[in-house]
């Protein structure tokens, strides 16, 4: 059987048809200058980072014919599937639904709502608009996955200890056989980033598996 050296031990890899790769959030508003996150004080560097990795990644498993999924963190305008305990918290200068440098902050259709322009994604990929952090969460992904017969995901995206992972504890409670790509995911927090990896993997692989991505590209280059 195929597989991908991965923490704590290999990762089985399925026939093509029942892999995704899941895209977590890349959106302008976490990663440019500018952007939410920017506004919130962070150094949205660490997040362009892994950018180039991503965009490898994605082109990879478009060739293979992988399918491919995106998520976007979106409200609607009115704010109607936003908790007012979500866009009361962090007592910041701007939240949810002001109008930050590039339109109003997590609201569906502004452009700082965007997927960035390197991973934009193509006619035929999934892209799911989810109001909470994991992308399970009144949405129809698990519709989704399961018309595909999808039964393992390949997680990248941002923040790592926030959407990736809270997307990834839900997969793993529905059964799916989850790897989160470590050099293909990042936080604000470096430090947070590192714990989330090693509680992925505690216990023999509680919640799944990580690996860098040069073996997943060479676990995929068998199948």
């Amino acid at each position: 059987m195929a597989e991908i050296l991965a923490q704590p031990y290999p990762y089985p890899l399925p026939p093509l048809s029942q892999l995704a790769l899941v895209i977590i959030d890349m959106q302008r508003d976490f990663l440019e200058p500018g952007g939410f996150g920017a506004a919130l004080g962070n150094d949205v560097t660490q997040l362009q980072a892994i950018v180039p990795t991503v965009q490898t990644l994605l082109n990879t498993c478009r060739t293979l014919g992988i399918t491919v999924i995106h998520t976007l963190e979106c409200h609607r305008p009115d704010l109607s599937d936003c908790p007012p305990a979500k866009r009361k918290r962090g007592k910041g200068s701007l939240t949810i639904g002001d109008r930050g440098p590039m339109g109003r902050i997590l609201i569906q259709g502004e452009p700082g709502n965007a997927i960035i322009p390197e991973l934009t994604p193509q006619p035929g990929e999934i892209v799911i608009q989810k109001p909470g952090k994991g992308a399970f969460y009144h949405t129809p992904l698990s519709q989704e996955l399961e018309q595909r017969a999808i039964t393992h995901l390949l997680f990248t995206g941002v923040t790592t200890e926030v959407c990736v992972q809270t997307t990834m504890r839900e997969a793993c409670d529905r059964g799916y056989e989850c790897l989160l790509i470590e050099d293909a995911t990042a936080s604000y927090f470096p430090d947070f980033k590192s714990a989330t990896l090693n509680m992925v993997t505690a216990q023999g692989g509680i919640v799944g598996w990580t690996a860098p991505s040069t073996e997943v590209l060479a676990g995929l280059a068998t199948l």
